[in-house]
């Protein structure tokens, strides 16, 4: 049987139901629950979305990233409102709704558009006021949850893994460049499509953006290449049009890896640390692709990483 919703999700919803109307008064309704997780509550109504924000974010952080996003509607999916308001003790936010990437269809991954976006919001000028990008500070977290859940065999090699780090990578240190805007948590659950039908591709997720270092946004699906977990054709897409339009990240030509081996290094070991973890709690077995970037993080302790953290433009 499900339990009835919480307060939060259920004022949230109740907030994302009045948005709509508010917007159209002929919605067509239809509820959803999208995300429900500690880190995140989102929820839609129709064409509108709305989010509770983490519990860490804060008004003035949340403000500058929301602001940033409605000036850069081709870029990043622009918020209804710029304003977050409180409910429960959490900012909430809310958004037009965009069609996801279509998890079933691995081949119409629009890697281009996703390098394509990462590229024009790194020539972006920062402003003044943009906070810190959050891509080292939760990979620190997530590596902390692996300590705090209990033995496992897969713990020691993460853990080494996390130790040859440079302390910028971990979080416990200033980022090096940080004038560059960057998204801080890049994977192709974060484009839709804006309008939802035949739009073109949008950014989403505001929580992580901010100034630091941009081959973080390229560290995923580099980490996820470098693991066997992607294929050699989609990193080429990918990486190709990061260069070609412009991204500041990499050289143009030559070896991508001198400022994408620390990044990739420290998403695999946030990857492990989360899918270590969570099978300690739910005590099964590790599966096939969280065993090989377990198996990566142990290459990765007998192999020094490459300490240039970005290109220098």
């Amino acid at each position: 049987m499900n339990s009835a919703p919480g307060p939060l999700l259920a004022g949230l919803t109740a907030r994302a139901r009045a948005a709509a109307h508010a917007r159209s008064p002929a919605c067509p309704c239809g509820a959803a629950t999208l995300a429900d997780r500690p880190d995140g509550t989102v929820v839609r109504h129709a064409d509108t979305v709305a989010k509770a924000h983490p519990l860490d974010a804060t008004p003035a952080g949340l403000t500058s990233r929301l602001t940033l996003a409605a000036r850069h509607p081709a870029i990043l999916l622009p918020p209804l409102d710029p304003t977050p308001v409180d409910l429960h003790g959490r900012l909430v936010t809310f958004w037009p709704y965009g069609s996801p990437v279509d998890p079933g269809d691995p081949d119409a991954a629009p890697w281009e558009a996703a390098a394509a976006l990462l590229a024009r919001l790194h020539r972006i000028p920062a402003p003044e006021n943009m906070p810190v990008m959050r891509g080292p500070a939760k990979a620190a977290r997530a590596v902390a949850r692996l300590r705090e859940a209990g033995p496992h065999p897969a713990v020691a090699p993460v853990l080494r893994a996390w130790a040859t780090l440079p302390p910028w990578a971990r979080a416990e240190a200033p980022m090096p460049h940080t004038g560059t805007l960057c998204h801080g948590d890049l994977h192709l659950g974060q484009l839709v499509r804006h309008p939802a039908a035949d739009g073109p591709w949008l950014l989403i997720d505001v929580d992580d953006l901010g100034v630091g270092v941009p081959a973080w946004d390229l560290a995923r699906p580099a980490a996820w290449y470098a693991c066997g977990l992607l294929p050699p054709g989609e990193w080429t897409r990918f990486l190709t049009a990061y260069q070609e339009a412009g991204g500041p990240a990499v050289p143009a030509e030559g070896d991508p890896w001198p400022a994408l081996d620390v990044p990739a290094r420290a998403l695999t070991a946030q990857t492990a640390a989360r899918a270590v973890a969570k099978a300690v709690a739910a005590g099964r077995p590790l599966d096939e692709v969280e065993q090989s970037v377990v198996e990566a993080c142990d290459r990765m302790a007998t192999v020094p990483p490459q300490l240039v953290q970005e290109y220098a433009k």
